[in-house]
């Protein structure tokens, strides 16, 4: 019998976006903030987001960043939410707060985090928020 134990999930939850892929996204989006750096001196659920935000949030902790996200585009602090996210269609977090709600990039092949000897196991995707969604 096959063993997918680990094959969607990780004790690690610090995976870096790979550095030509965040490059592309940032030279469409000019981003502004980060609420989820590698080695943060801040939380990010507890700031402001203010401007063009990029989000690769822990995957542990999607629901949150999530909600944190949407509650600055409606205060008006946010003006784009850029997620990168696994693609896991089936979820509750995707139909609640996902889908018929956002702009959805489903990314071809699998990118490969920085920090990983291999491309990830799951299909990612980008989940955009704007101001006038």
């Amino acid at each position: 019998m096959f063993n997918t134990t680990g094959l969607m999930s990780s004790n690690k939850q610090d995976w870096s976006t790979p550095k030509d892929f965040y490059d592309k996204l940032n030279k469409e989006f000019c981003f502004t903030f980060d609420p989820c750096p590698l080695n943060p001196s801040f939380d990010g659920l507890k700031v402001d987001w203010v401007g063009n935000i990029f989000i690769n949030p822990p995957y542990n902790n999607q629901r949150s960043f999530f909600e944190k996200g949407l509650e600055e585009l409606k205060k008006g602090n946010a003006k784009l939410l850029v997620y990168l996210v696994p693609s896991r269609t089936d979820t509750k977090l995707f139909h609640e707060l996902i889908y018929g709600k956002a702009e959805i990039r489903f990314i071809k092949g699998r990118l490969k985090f920085g920090g990983s000897n291999g491309s990830a196991p799951f299909p990612s995707m980008l989940v955009i928020f704007r101001k006038n969604n």
